[in-house]
């Protein structure tokens, strides 16, 4: 991130330094859980009583389109947001629906008759299954 008379640059993206956008940045570095923005919203207003939720959702919109954090979709009921936008892949628990970081050392070809058609500029692989104490629970059932 890079400073700039008072604004923060982003992958070349200029946008306002607030304390608000600061409280995000900071909640959200090193952050391994993949907060949705309500997630986000209830951590950061706790500090920032005046903080809305309009202005979370908005500062996240700027992020990613910025680069900043990568936009997570596999819940189609609401995004989350990963502060690690370096390739790698995720395992989802179906049970508590947590998101669990895997590296990106799944290697996936295209069948060979589109492997000609397509450039492939990235990928992003989703496993589903049972994190460990939703598997314990669910073969005590």
């Amino acid at each position: 991130m890079l400073m700039k008379n008072g604004h923060m640059k982003e992958t070349g993206t200029l946008f306002k330094r607030t304390p608000q956008r600061l409280a995000i940045l900071g909640f959200l570095e090193g952050n391994t859980s993949h907060p949705s923005a309500d997630d986000i919203y209830r951590a950061v207003s706790k500090k920032y009583h005046s903080m809305s939720f309009a202005t979370v959702y908005n500062t996240l919109n700027t992020l990613s389109k910025a680069g900043a954090v990568r936009e997570i979709t596999i819940d189609p009921r609401r995004k989350h947001y990963d502060p690690d936008t370096s390739g790698h892949h995720h395992l989802i628990c179906v049970t508590c629906g947590k998101i669990f970081d895997i590296p990106e050392g799944i290697s996936v070809e295209l069948p060979g008759d589109m492997s000609g058609e397509f450039t492939v500029i990235g990928s992003h692989i989703e496993f589903y299954g049972y994190c460990p104490p939703c598997g314990k629970k669910k073969k005590k059932s």
